[in-house]
């Protein structure tokens, strides 16, 4: 009997000795590899701070700038270079940048503060955005197709809606969409052309063949009505709160 269990004991011994630890060990090490790839993405993702005010010049962002921070509209105020302050909502704060709208600066203060940014207000003049859908369209595009710009949550604010031309945010949406198509295709067509070596930095927008529709993009992004002269601004207000 004790020879019997000897036997069985060298026979489970040999059988332990011959399991293939391979594929084990890269088990494990695609583990650590899934474990490390999450904390990564987690301390980028927490540096994510600011909250950033982009539009064309006269859109209103430095006026909504000034009625956040300082609780005031001012008389005029155009910004050459980026504001930068403080904003309190309850117990939470975050920094709040003031994005020059004048193209020859906008694109080097988007370039300093967007790694870092967790939110962008684009800001839209709804008196004369007929007039310059197409530069608008055209910032705006260059802000979502950008692919450091992916993680944060967008809220294209409609503002100057207490004058009686304004557009409502409904109609802007509609005429962006229209005119981000067609910016779509020019830079597509220009990619093409001329092979730009930023290409792999940029993101075609929407699906290929269709129309362009904002709910065709993966991010977040919100239209809202506001006027910084009649300190109507809550829509931005509910969204900074639900986003701190």
């Amino acid at each position: 009997m004790d020879k019997l269990n000897e036997n069985a004991r060298e026979r489970k011994q040999i059988k332990l000795g011959e399991i293939d630890t391979g594929p084990i060990l890269v088990a494990l090490l695609l583990g650590f590899i899934a474990v490390a790839i999450f904390v990564i993405l987690r301390k980028r993702s927490s540096g994510r701070k600011d909250f950033l005010l982009t539009g064309l010049s006269e859109s209103g962002k430095s006026a909504i700038f000034m009625q956040l921070i300082h609780g005031k509209f001012p008389a005029t105020f155009t910004s050459i270079k980026e504001n930068v302050g403080d904003y309190q909502a309850g117990s939470a704060s975050t920094r709040l940048v003031d994005i020059p709208g004048h193209y020859r600066v906008r694109d080097k203060c988007l370039e300093l503060y967007k790694h870092r940014a967790k939110g962008i207000v684009f800001v839209v003049d709804s008196v004369t955005a007929h007039k310059d859908i197409r530069d608008v369209a055209d910032f705006l595009y260059t802000i979502l197709s950008d692919s450091a710009t992916q993680p944060c949550s967008v809220l294209v604010l409609c503002n100057k809606q207490d004058q009686t031309t304004a557009k409502s945010a409904q109609v802007i949406k509609s005429l962006l969409e229209s005119e981000l198509h067609t910016v779509r295709d020019t830079r597509s067509r220009k990619l093409q052309s001329v092979g730009d070596e930023d290409s792999s930095k940029t993101i075609t927008l929407g699906k290929p063949g269709r129309d362009f529709e904002f709910s065709h993009i993966a991010q977040n992004i919100q239209f809202a009505e506001a006027s910084a002269k009649d300190t109507e601004l809550s829509p931005l207000t509910d969204w900074l709160a639900r986003l701190l």
